[in-house]
């Protein structure tokens, strides 16, 4: 969901809007640590590198951070909500974007390390002025600055001199003559041409970027209106998605994008129920290996997600029962091997026979076959489950029903609309 950058605005239709950060809390101890998973975006929708607000947060938390920009992983050392650093967000808004003449968010930072300074421009009203050093996020600016610096700008500027030097040789005008020009001719004080902005717009590389910022535009738009769309709409929308870069053939490195895609429509904790429905078949511990990466991104630490998969790995056996019924405790262990699932979930699972996916005497003979894997899980298990976990898994139950109902509909309906969906699933009508 999108909020507006600057949030004392309560105008509905305020033109700058950002999305909300999500976070997401890994790891156990002194280890743990919280995942800002749209930072990219977010630090896009401010015009600013994603390592500041990532670097402002510990700055303020005093924790230690860590950037991954290959994988697009924004770390804060310890377990932080999402609530709280949105909240924080909005002082690093107001400190290093906001406008301090009109509160807009289009202004651009201007770094000197020379001179130890930080410059701020606005695009809406023209300020022109210098930033306040003293916060300790000028020093990380100061050493890293942004790449549309005036450095940056400048080198910019000796590209198109060159190219302007070329075309008076070719018009037949001397280099003295057009070194001479270049020389007296004088630079904007504000260190913008806006000739060479314009020329520079038309081009088609220019005019591909206006075509997908518009489309970015259109994206944020259409998020709201997805998540106001009832339960079923929303899984059958994830469904297509994944559906279409299976056929595409490119869903081997899709999988940040699917997990974006979920987040988008909230449907993560489903995602490994149509994952393993539209990836996984009588060679699924191949391809677990195979896309290990893409559940992980679900899985990890989600509990909820852990259970769905565990549902939809009784899907795939009941569709290749006479393959892999009798692997049943291999496949478990592979899933457990590549930290897919937890102990505590594979218990609880074990515990009791569902027929929420499969028939119970299916489901009977899969627990059957699992149960040389459980023991020997719950041996190596030193700690034993605690009492809250198992009131946790009554609640869970009830969402789980609810959302197969949904998808129950979906599926009685999804044989107009291309192809099968979950099927195979035995939905219970007393479900």
């Amino acid at each position: 969901m999108s909020v507006n950058v600057n949030r004392s605005v309560s105008d509905q239709f305020y033109r700058y809007k950002m999305p909300r950060l999500i976070a997401k809390v890994e790891g156990k101890g002194n280890g743990i640590k919280t995942v800002i998973v749209n930072m990219v975006d977010v630090a896009k929708a401010l015009n600013r590198p994603p390592t500041y607000p990532t670097k402002f947060f510990g700055c303020e938390l005093g924790a230690q951070t860590q950037f991954d920009s290959k994988n697009d992983r924004y770390i804060v050392n310890g377990s932080h909500e999402a609530n709280k650093l949105q909240d924080m967000l909005d002082g690093f808004i107001r400190k290093f974007v906001l406008c301090p003449e009109c509160d807009n968010p289009e202004t651009d930072l201007h770094v000197n390390p020379k001179k130890q300074t930080i410059g701020n421009s606005c695009k809406a009203c023209g300020y022109r002025g210098m930033l306040d050093t003293r916060h300790k996020l000028c020093t990380f600016i100061l050493k890293n600055p942004p790449e549309s610096t005036e450095g940056g700008s400048a080198s910019v500027k000796k590209e198109k001199e060159k190219k302007n030097r070329k075309k008076d040789k070719e018009n037949g005008s001397g280099s003295e003559a057009g070194n001479q020009e270049n020389f007296d001719a004088p630079n904007p004080v504000d260190g913008d041409d806006d000739d060479e902005d314009w020329a520079e717009e038309t081009t088609e590389e220019a005019q591909r970027r206006r075509m997908e910022e518009i489309s970015d535009h259109a994206k944020n738009l259409t998020l709201s209106e997805d998540l106001e769309k009832p339960l079923e709409e929303r899984v059958n929308l994830f469904y297509n998605f994944v559906k279409h870069k299976k056929e595409n053939k490119t869903i081997d490195g899709a999988d940040k994008e699917i997990l974006a895609e979920a987040e988008r429509l909230d449907v993560k904790a489903m995602g490994p129920l149509i994952l393993s429905e539209l990836l996984f078949n009588e060679n699924i511990r191949d391809q677990i290996k195979k896309y290990k990466r893409h559940f992980l991104r679900f899985c990890l630490s989600n509990k909820k997600a852990q259970k769905y998969l565990l549902g939809g790995f009784e899907c795939v056996v009941k569709l290749h029962q006479n393959q892999l019924l009798s692997r049943v405790p291999i496949i478990l262990k592979d899933l457990y091997d590549a930290d897919l699932l937890e102990e505590d979930v594979i218990f609880a699972w074990a515990e009791k026979v569902s027929k929420k996916y499969v028939s119970k005497e299916l489901a009977k003979e899969i627990h059957a076959k699992a149960a040389p894997f459980v023991k020997w899980l719950k041996e190596a298990e030193e700690e034993s489950e605690g009492s809250e976990e198992d009131e946790e898994e009554e609640d869970d139950d009830e969402n789980v029903e609810a959302v197969m109902k949904t998808l129950r509909k979906l599926f009685s309906n999804s044989s107009s609309e291309g192809g099968k969906f979950l099927c195979t699933l035995n939905l219970n009508p007393n479900l």
